[in-house]
This record gives structure tokens, sequence and C-alpha cells, in this order.
């Protein structure tokens, strides 16, 4: 399932002239724009380098190609000019919207062939599987 989801979102990269590197720093900022009322923060550069692993330069340029191709923008916080904020560009949400529809009616439709109890299973297994890669991964890194 994680090697189809990957197929798809090269799919849509190679669509856009993107990067793997690039699309998991569109998702990154899609998540940290998503959920305000929650309160996330909007995305940084050096928080993106942190999440994605990069040097600061690989992240210049990761956002440099993102930017040139409209689908973030940067913007200087209001109280404090020194930091800058990434956001997606509605544009390329739109964009991303229609390319990925496909894949969230294929998902809802998965998800109507089972019972809420057969899925709150799936979503213990799955959040247990993530919990245990997590360790695994902090525990050899």
């Amino acid at each position: 399932m994680n090697s189809e989801f990957n197929r798809i979102a090269q799919e849509f990269a190679q669509a856009q002239g993107l990067h793997l590197t690039d699309m998991q720093a569109l998702i990154a900022i899609l998540d940290a724009d998503s959920d305000p009322e929650e309160g996330g923060e909007p995305m940084t550069p050096g928080r993106l380098r942190g999440q994605l692993n990069l040097t600061s330069g690989a992240v210049t340029a990761c956002l440099d190609r993102l930017e040139r191709a409209g689908h973030i923008r940067r913007v200087r916080d209001a109280g404090d000019r020194r930091v800058v904020h990434l956001h997606y560009a509605d544009a390329a949400r739109g964009l991303a919207r229609d390319y990925f529809r496909p894949l969230a009616r294929s998902t809802d439709a998965a998800r109507g062939r089972f019972s809420p109890e057969e899925l709150e299973v799936v979503v213990r297994f799955l959040a247990e599987m993530n919990a245990e890669l997590v360790s695994l991964r902090r525990d050899h890194g």
C-alpha cells in the first residue's frame, strides 16, 4: 500500500517537475498549514530542515524550486521579520486536490467495505506499527 501511495505521489511530482524531496516538503508544509486552530504553527525552513533531515542548502534549493513553480509562498512573520513562514499556495492546493481526488474516492470506497468496529482494529494496528517503526528508527538513528 505504501509503495502504491509513493508511486501516485511520484507521478504527481513528475507531472509538476518536482523532486521527491519537494513532495515531502510540500506534504510537511500542507500538514502544518492545515491545522492552525489546533495550535499548529506554520512551517519554517528550520523546522522543515529538521523534519526532512536536510542541510540548510538543500532546504533552500527545495524551497526555491517550490516557490518558482508556484506551490508555496514565503511570508515573513509580522512580529519578527527574521522568521519566515512557509504556506501552501492556494492555486497549488487546488491542483493537488484535483490530482488526488480519485485517491480520496478510492480510500472512501475501501473504507466503506468495513464496519466501524473493523476500522477501529485497523487504526489501532496501524498506530501500533507506526509506534514500532518510530522506536526502531530512534534505536538505530
